[in-house]
């Protein structure tokens, strides 16, 4: 477990590298004349380029990138062009929001799909069919869609729940619930879908192997069946695609975020990316890919823990 740890580590390290790198060559050379933009159209050529000299652009790609990358190293970001404001700070000031709709919505995925999942392998009637065509829906329905279609019932019509904003959970925990509910459901609407369908499958293929009969032959209670043998080793691939609903919900949060005005990360990605901001984006990128390492090696372990056959591979 240890030798798996490292090389999973050095391998989430590469990666983050490899993507900023990238990025980082990506922007400077295509990233269009950040100094124009931040000056506008009026600005002359003169104070263009005394602009573009004050932020460095006038300097080599690879003489910037190390000063950069030598800077990340110990934590420190840069300054963003156009609000001036400290990388870390803005992220810090502004992950907590995604976060918290993200967590919830993966939380609220992995319940409710493997009940739906379970009991759609386990009783293959109405309630199997109901998780097919809801994960057909599901699929079909754009998340902002959902979440305009929310806002206005239960927002604007009946006044149940707020329409924008957010409250820190430290701050109003009841507010804080109420405010995640609508774009946590706009989220979730089609993860769960997928997820049930998965926990589904990989349920039904482990009531079909041949321990599960020897156990039931032996008399071990149905409920101790599913939950201590049969959702244990179906939940490897149940945990996988919940890992990767869990980048897609990342992306999906940028849209949220600006139906419900949540003052996340997905509205500060927008506007670096159609600013240019060089700095912003590269923390962005930074944070993202760490989080999704960190989540990618937890879901690891956890396939690991509950199924022995995963761990010794």
């Amino acid at each position: 477990m240890f030798f798996f740890l490292v090389r999973r580590v050095v391998s989430g390290v590469v990666l983050v590298f490899a993507v900023a790198t990238i990025t980082f060559l990506l922007m400077s050379l295509t990233g269009g004349n950040a100094a124009r933009n931040i000056l506008g159209e009026t600005a002359t050529e003169a104070q263009v380029a005394a602009k573009a000299a004050e932020l460095g652009l006038d300097r080599p790609i690879l003489e910037r990138y190390l000063d950069w990358l030598g800077a990340a190293l110990h934590g420190d970001f840069g300054t963003s062009w156009f609000s001036r404001e400290p990388v870390i700070e803005s992220l810090a000031n502004r992950f907590p929001v995604s976060l918290s709709v993200v967590t919830v919505a993966v939380l609220v995925t992995a319940v409710l799909a493997t009940v739906l999942g379970i009991t759609a392998a386990v009783r293959r009637g109405w309630v199997d069919r109901f998780v097919q065509v809801f994960a057909v829906i599901g699929f079909a329905l754009p998340n902002f869609w959902v979440a305009l279609i929310l806002v206005t019932i239960f927002a604007v019509t009946l006044h149940l729940l707020p329409a924008t904003g957010y409250v820190p959970i430290t701050t109003d925990p009841g507010r804080w619930a109420l405010g995640l509910i609508l774009p946590v459901t706009a989220l979730v609407i089609g993860t769960i879908a997928s997820t049930a369908q998965q926990v589904r499958g990989a349920t039904i293929d482990i009531l079909e192997r041949d321990f599960v009969r020897t156990l039931r032959a032996r008399g071990i209670s149905r409920t101790s069946l599913l939950f201590r043998h049969v959702l244990r080793n179906a939940a490897g691939p149940a945990l996988t695609v919940l890992s990767l609903q869990f980048v897609g919900l990342l992306g999906g949060a940028v849209i949220i975020e600006k139906v419900f005005a949540l003052p996340g990360i997905g509205s500060l990605a927008v506007n670096a990316t159609t600013q240019g901001d060089l700095p912003q984006i590269l923390g962005l990128v930074v944070v993202m890919v760490v989080l999704v390492v960190v989540v990618n090696l937890v879901i690891d372990l956890l396939t690991g823990w509950l199924n022995p056959k995963a761990r010794v591979s």
